[in-house]
């Protein structure tokens, strides 16, 4: 049995993987800096400690650690996820270069948003364009994008030649739990709120739950390193998306929104625009020319999935 250590695993990515790891293969610690059972471990995210300890003999390495990105665009907030997202990884990297047996593998948590606002050819691992020079895009954009770029520059950084590293641009993960994107999404539908936002041609990349957590079971398992795109094959416009949503909660009508409109609601839920106005146009090429095969590779019926797990559990 592996040993798997997730750092920051108390959100909704680390929940899907205790949720879908195959438990008779791995055995997951979690390191937080809220412990909740007495298997998990306490690090701060920023300073070497006792924690440490726990990567001797490891053989896995899941960082998810950082400021969750549900927040308003301010200058504090992004500041904060910039810090929490570059120190974490650093204090790492020192950890793991410390270890006399590290980690065969580091999976290191990217995004999906480092790639640049595009309509047109989808952007995959090897020939898609990076983000941060779009014209007419908001300012606060760039900044995310930034983010993702020194993120995976601080991964790339660390002295670990024992340790395989893999930075995972994912792309919005769709799942269960309350408060996930899904969870939002599903809930602006069912108040007949789910309709085109802005044009509606800005592409939505996104990925099942399940899939994610087996995309990164075949990358541990597998010899990949560097840049893997996490996300389904089949990325789709906005307007689209929604009429699947709206099908799978069976919603007849979606109120479309303005772009003025999406600001203010943004806004009131404490979040960012960027999240649905920005065109993801995501492939993952490295995985399906690895041999990975997804089960969700289509938006319709992992919406319909989603929501008949979500029916069953209310």
């Amino acid at each position: 049995m592996k040993r798997v250590l997730i750092f920051g695993g108390t959100g909704h990515m680390g929940a899907a993987i205790r949720r879908h790891l195959d438990p008779e293969k791995y055995r997951i610690t979690t390191v937080t800096r809220n412990p909740k059972s007495p298997d998990d471990v306490r690090w701060d995210g920023q300073t070497l400690g006792r924690w440490t300890e726990a990567l001797e003999g490891a053989d896995v390495v899941i960082n998810l650690a950082g400021r969750r990105v549900h927040c308003r665009y301010n200058e504090v907030n992004l500041q904060e996820m910039m810090s929490s997202r570059i120190l974490s990884t650093q204090v790492l990297g020192t950890a793991i270069a410390e270890c006399s047996n590290p980690p065969s593998v580091w999976l290191q948590a990217s995004t999906a948003t480092i790639y640049a606002h595009t309509f047109g050819k989808a952007n995959d691992e090897a020939t898609g364009e990076l983000g941060g020079a779009e014209p007419g895009v908001p300012k606060v954009w760039n900044f995310s994008i930034q983010i993702a770029k020194n993120w995976e520059a601080e991964l790339e950084k660390a002295v670990t030649p024992n340790t395989r590293k893999v930075p995972l641009r994912t792309a919005i993960m769709m799942g269960i739990d309350k408060e996930s994107a899904f969870d939002i999404f599903s809930g602006l539908t069912r108040m007949g709120l789910g309709g085109q936002l802005g044009s509606g041609r800005q592409f939505v990349s996104w990925v099942h739950e399940q899939d994610m957590v087996r995309a990164m079971e075949f990358i541990i398992e597998g010899d990949l390193a560097g840049p893997v795109n996490i996300c389904a094959p089949n990325p789709l416009p906005q307007a689209q998306f929604a009429k699947d949503l709206r099908r799978a909660w069976g919603i007849p009508i979606g109120l479309p929104a303005m772009p003025w409109m999406i600001n203010i609601g943004a806004w009131v839920m404490n979040g960012d625009s960027e999240l649905v106005m920005k065109s993801r146009r995501v492939v993952p090429t490295r995985l399906l020319d690895a041999g990975f095969k997804f089960h969700f590779p289509d938006w319709a019926p992992a919406a319909k999935d989603l929501a008949d797990q979500m029916r069953r559990r209310a």
